[in-house]
């Protein structure tokens, strides 16, 4: 055999050639079937594992910006919450887990499956929010048990926090999820589904100044959606800070002074028009908005009689009773039908015809009563006369460019324009003629006479200055994130009404009576820390069907059915010299105004005062 023997020369080589091209032949067939299972058969399986192994985008919510008073207080800040939500694309059956979440945190599994159902319009990429502002406890037991928990992932976000509870929960509005009519209207352009957006005050105003700008993090997940790594974070940008003109002293004494009580308070700055406090009871908890009101909890709120969700101060139309009579007092003066002294007797009541009788608060009457008599004391009868000789459309007239029967303006919307009735307005409402007796007891602020706290308020402050209507004004300016000032609110006049100084004046002069003077019907209202004048007023609720039964449940008055007693009110001002603040006080079913609304009004003008007293104090020690 030579060096280079023929391969056929070699024995077995074939053979061994053979098997190994046969196994070679082999490999490579289980390669391409291999190949063509992964490629062909097995695509959508694959393609889904490696879609679920990837980078993925979550938005990070910003924090809404802060509200402060006028002083510079925290209002309303936001706090670190904890969310538990499930990746809706990692998961094929959620049953199981939602299963082991429930028992895990003691919650009911069939609730967790039904925030899991109401979120199915979210985007499928989006985590879907099953539990909202967990405590730090609960975190911990969802992290420790995550191998168990497929898909399920723990995020913190922002909440709204408010540090004085219900406090103003009105003025600041609530946050709710935004719906898919609001995400196609125009301002909500960019907004995503599962986001919380001002649904009213506030939050609904100033929703682009609050909103802030969303931040966004790419992490990188595994085949069950459980987060591996973060990869990159775009950080969110908080909104913008809003400054107000609320006082919190002033306000947290006005809801204290409140009690339990229905209704509402406003007080005004007579200068400009600002609003140190704004309060409508009884109030709602603005928290259980942020973390996602239970049906059960909305139900609670929307049933109860008070009607807690109604924006009193705003919304409310009471007949002012009372409060009105400053606007016959000055429509009167102006038109010449009285002077300081003219005189009117007061038996108790008028006759008008032979079938009408109008009575008077005070039973024997009070005898012979001049302008300053009857508004110290109120005499009904006194207004009732004047009022006749007036004739609604000077009334009118005057209730009108004392801010009254129309919107002030107010930034929030939804503002009641209150009523003041016509002889025009009545023929195009019940398409007939305006009657004297309605002229009566229109002169009293009853009938169809409307109004509305915050009107009260400005009208009050209107009669205080000297007859200037201003704009209630609330955002005092607005904050970028460095704390610069981006916005700032000017007062604005509405109306200035020309009255002759010494009309104002005898108004002016007996509102202080009201007050100060022995008779007056708030006399024992009265401070020492600061003189006030002001008006009280009852407005009727139910008309009486006879004197017989007026009498009797006048006598009887803790035995009349709340809904069917008086609405209390007090207007008034201080100082009574150079006046700076207004207050009108509504309250509901209170009876008297004497008795209920007078001393809510007392307690924010001591606290003023207080409050004047020592912020000059302290002013004066630093100037020293």
């Amino acid at each position: 055999m030579g060096l280079n023997p023929n391969p056929e020369q070699i024995p077995g080589l074939r053979r061994r050639f053979s098997l190994i091209s046969l196994f070679a032949s082999c490999i490579f067939i289980v390669m391409l079937l291999r190949l063509w299972q992964l490629q062909i058969l097995a695509v959508d399986h694959y393609r889904d594992l490696s879609e679920r192994n990837r980078i993925r985008y979550v938005s990070v919510e910003p924090p809404r910006g802060s509200v402060y008073d006028r002083n510079g207080t925290l209002l309303v800040d936001n706090r670190p919450s904890f969310t538990v939500s499930v990746l809706r694309q990692d998961l094929e059956d959620i049953s199981p887990t939602l299963q082991s979440l429930g028992t895990l945190l003691g919650i009911n599994h069939e609730q967790l499956h039904l925030r899991w159902q109401s979120q199915q319009h979210l985007p499928k990429y989006q985590p879907v929010p099953l539990i909202e502002d967990i405590d730090r406890d609960a975190m911990e037991r969802v992290q420790e048990n995550a191998l168990s928990l497929p898909a399920i992932l723990v995020e913190v976000k922002p909440m709204r926090s408010y540090p004085y509870g219900d406090l103003a929960a009105h003025l600041f509005g609530y946050l709710g999820e935004v719906t898919e009519e609001e995400l196609r209207a125009p301002r909500f352009f960019g907004y995503r589904s599962g986001v919380m957006i001002g649904k009213t005050g506030l939050e609904r105003l100033y929703e682009s100044e609050l909103r802030g700008e969303t931040g966004e993090k790419r992490i990188e997940v595994n085949v069950k959606g459980r987060e591996m790594r973060q990869v990159t974070t775009q950080e969110p940008l908080p909104g913008h800070s809003i400054v107000l003109s609320l006082d919190l002293h002033l306000q947290n004494v006005a809801e204290d002074a409140f009690g339990d009580q229905a209704g509402a308070v406003v007080v005004m700055d007579v200068t400009n028009g600002d609003i140190l406090a704004f309060t409508s009871k009884p109030s709602y908890d603005p928290s259980v908005f942020a973390r996602g009101i239970s049906s059960k909890e909305w139900n609670k709120l929307i049933n109860n009689p008070q009607k807690p969700m109604i924006n009193k101060a705003l919304r409310g139309q009471y007949p002012p009773g009372s409060t009105f009579k400053m606007v016959v007092a000055l429509a009167a003066l102006e038109a010449g039908s009285v002077h300081s002294g003219t005189t009117i007797h007061c038996s108790g009541s008028i006759a008008l015809g032979d079938n009408y009788e109008y009575r008077c608060w005070k039973k024997e009457g009070h005898g012979r009563v001049n302008l300053h008599k009857a508004l110290k004391e109120s005499c009904d009868v006194w207004f009732y006369q004047v009022g006749m000789e007036l004739g609604i459309e000077k009334i009118a007239s005057a209730a009108r460019r004392l801010g009254l029967g129309a919107p002030l303006e107010f930034p929030f919307g939804d503002e009641n324009p209150g009523l003041i009735p016509d002889t025009s307005w009545k023929r195009k409402r019940f398409g007939t003629s305006w009657y004297v007796g309605e002229t009566v007891i229109a002169s009293i602020g009853q009938g169809f006479v409307l109004t509305t706290p915050l009107q009260l308020a400005a009208m009050t402050s209107a009669i205080a200055n000297g007859g200037t209507v201003w704009r209630p004004q609330l955002v005092k300016r607005i904050l970028n994130r460095d704390g610069e000032t981006v916005s700032v609110s000017l007062p604005k006049v509405l109306k200035t009404a020309y009255w002759r100084p010494d009309h104002i004046n005898l108004v002016q002069n007996a509102m202080d009576a009201v007050v100060n003077e022995p008779g007056g019907t708030a006399w024992r209202s009265r401070l020492n820390e600061v003189r006030f004048a002001g008006k009280t007023g009852t407005a009727q609720v139910v008309k009486r069907k006879s004197t017989e039964e007026e009498d009797a449940l006048e006598d009887q008055l803790d035995n009349i059915p709340y809904r069917l007693r008086d609405h209390a009110l007090f207007v008034g001002y201080a100082p009574s010299q150079n006046p700076e603040i207004a207050i009108a006080v509504v309250v509901e079913h209170g009876g008297h105004g004497s008795s209920a609304a007078a001393p809510v009004a007392q307690a924010i003008f001591r606290t003023y005062a207080d409050l004047k007293s020592t912020r000059k104090e302290l002013a004066d020690n630093q100037f020293n």
